[in-house]
């Protein structure tokens, strides 16, 4: 039960990332969680979206080097300490994570979502659900912000 996070190529100069963002307003996609990494040169913006296929095939035609990635997304208590239980469980089943992000995700009061890229998406679904985690498809991702 993984999403696919789209990771975009972009050049690491003013007003890059807003034509990406305008391409995907324009043709109606929603971004519904978005991390920006750079380095001198270039960054890659890594996003989930409402369709992640409408938004690849639309980054596509715009000339934008994409890919998608199975990620992980739990949801976990908006509270202190949550994160630091669910990251325990990660270290306890060896699941190392490439990176993470975090957003809202819902409009339900005290639940957040956080996407973890792992070394092994299915291995570490199987392990994370045997311990009681929630994780999320693209559709309950969707259904919850409704």
């Amino acid at each position: 039960m993984s999403v696919k996070q789209i990771s975009v190529f972009l050049e690491n100069k003013p007003g890059t990332l807003e034509e990406m963002c305008e391409v995907l307003a324009k043709n109606n996609v929603n971004i519904r969680a978005m991390s920006l990494a750079e380095t001198k040169d270039f960054g890659i913006a890594r996003m989930i979206a409402d369709d992640e296929f409408q938004a690849s095939n639309v980054l596509k035609d715009a000339g934008f080097i994409s890919s998608l990635t199975p990620v992980l997304a739990v949801e976990i208590s908006d509270e202190i300490g949550a994160l630091s239980k669910t990251l325990k469980l990660f270290a306890e089943g060896n699941i190392n994570i490439e990176y993470m992000y975090a957003f809202r995700g819902t409009k339900q009061v005290g639940v957040a979502c956080m996407i973890f890229r792992v070394n092994n998406v299915k291995e570490a679904e199987v392990f994370l659900t045997s311990k009681g985690e929630k994780l999320l498809d693209q559709e309950m991702l969707q259904q919850l912000s409704k």
